[in-house]
């Protein structure tokens, strides 16, 4: 068994020296597409300034939570204008007229300036030869604190009926007959 193995060593060691040379070159072949793969993943993983792939995502994840923050902040704002904006007077009612027959230019009016919740105010003005008066009339839910004249109850319904922002004018002709 010695004399075949002594025979034979050369052929072995032969061998081994060719399988060791194949798999020297298959190292070599692995370590190329390693690093072919490790420069491809480089290029993934950077961004154009250099910084790693972590470094990109810590930055966007901080901006998203800033992002978050600022959208929490404005949406506090925005219920604040919200609420601020209801008890703004949004509906106007406007109705000129000519109280007296003396007098001409339907320089007379009666204003409504109601909120969202339909509060707010009326506002008249009779205007004669001799002077003008002005009387103001609250409005709570719609309802009015004292009794309304007609001019006053035609400027409550026109505000009623205004959109929001927008004045609805009526304009009377001819001389008003009753008396306040």
């Amino acid at each position: 068994m010695t004399a075949l193995i002594q025979d034979n060593i050369a052929l072995a060691v032969g061998l081994l020296l060719a399988l060791a040379t194949i798999e020297l070159f298959g190292l070599v072949v692995l370590v190329r597409r390693l690093e072919v793969v490790r420069r491809r993943l480089d290029v993934l993983t950077r961004g154009d300034d250099g910084r790693s792939l972590q470094d990109l995502l810590e930055s966007h994840i901080g901006r998203a939570v800033d992002i978050g923050a600022e959208v929490q902040r404005l949406t506090g704002r925005a219920a604040a204008l919200e609420a601020t904006g209801r008890r703004a007077f949004q509906r106007i009612g406007l109705v000129r007229f000519n109280p007296f027959d003396d007098t001409g230019g339907n320089q007379s009016f009666a204003l409504v300036l109601l909120d969202a919740e339909d509060d707010g105010l009326v506002l008249s003005s009779l205007h004669s030869r001799t002077g003008t008066r002005v009387y103001a009339k609250a409005i709570a839910g719609g309802q009015p604190e004292a009794a309304l004249s007609e001019e006053e109850m035609e400027a409550l319904g026109l505000a009623r009926g205004a959109s929001a922002g927008r004045l609805a004018l009526a304009e009377r002709t001819g001389a008003w007959v009753g008396g306040r």
